[in-house]
């Protein structure tokens, strides 16, 4: 049964208002591995409280270390790489227990439902990830603010469940972190040549397209419109990342030239 070889892991920093809904829908697993990076509140308190769960610190630095760091925590074949506020759908972890653990799989990408307030938006800009890979063949690597899994033996595959994106930490840590990815992102989109980007980066490399853009993708092409105040609340946070992306380009680029 491959449920028996997933071990999920979960990284926290004051989760305390997440952490508790991701592990309700991971009690199905032998061992949990939570990664803290030195949590001021109950999060840590929490996720002890669930039997299945193995705590560990470790000081953050970067993402990309934090996340391999955890991964070699994990004594199974298979990791389920999670946010904390990341919350598995019952028709996801249906699907995860009629998985067979043979093939040249080295991961699976899902997909991804945000939410806002507790209710799921009809569409987002979230991507999928690949959260469900074999330990021994992947290795996380540096992608600007964030990091991407790199699958060095076997292939890719999506499952057909889904995740709950749902963060209810307060408005102001979202803030607080938006301003560390976005000048992350900058360094990474100017650092790197044109030709190497993705599409949707290439455009957000502009400086202009993506805040001029993403009004209207969230409301109008993503139906934001029609998920009320929810709606335009992520509409309007989407606008405020590319803002800010948008000024740290401006100055890395006027810093350059200085």
């Amino acid at each position: 049964m491959l449920l028996d070889e997933i071990t999920p892991l979960v990284l926290t920093r004051n989760e305390a208002p997440n952490i508790g809904r991701c592990l309700e829908k991971l009690r199905w697993a032998r061992r949990v591995v939570v990664l803290d990076s030195g949590s001021a509140d109950d999060t840590v308190a929490i996720a002890r409280s669930f039997p299945n769960v193995d705590a560990h610190h470790r000081p953050f630095d970067n993402h990309t270390d934090q996340w391999n760091h955890g991964v070699g925590l994990v004594r199974t074949g298979w990791v389920l790489s999670l946010d904390a506020d990341y919350v598995l759908s019952d028709e996801l972890i249906d699907e995860l227990g009629r998985l067979d653990a043979g093939g040249d799989i080295g991961a699976y990408f899902v997909r991804f439902r945000y939410c806002v307030g507790g209710r799921p938006l009809r569409g987002s800009l979230y991507p999928p990830r690949a959260v469900l890979f074999r330990r021994e063949r992947c290795r996380y690597i540096d992608d600007g603010h964030t990091q991407l899994l790199e699958v060095r033996v076997g292939t890719t595959a999506f499952l057909g469940g889904m995740i709950w994106h749902d963060d209810r930490k307060p408005l102001a840590e979202w803030a607080a972190n938006q301003v560390r990815y976005a000048r992350l992102e900058a360094e990474k989109l100017v650092s790197r040549p044109p030709g190497d980007l993705s599409r949707n980066d290439r455009i957000r490399r502009t400086g202009f397209l993506g805040p001029a853009l993403v009004l209207p993708y969230c409301l109008i092409l993503k139906g934001g419109l029609f998920d009320g105040w929810r709606g335009l609340y992520y509409a309007f946070q989407r606008l405020i990342a590319e803002l800010l992306l948008a000024l740290f380009l401006i100055e890395a680029r006027w810093g350059r030239r200085r």
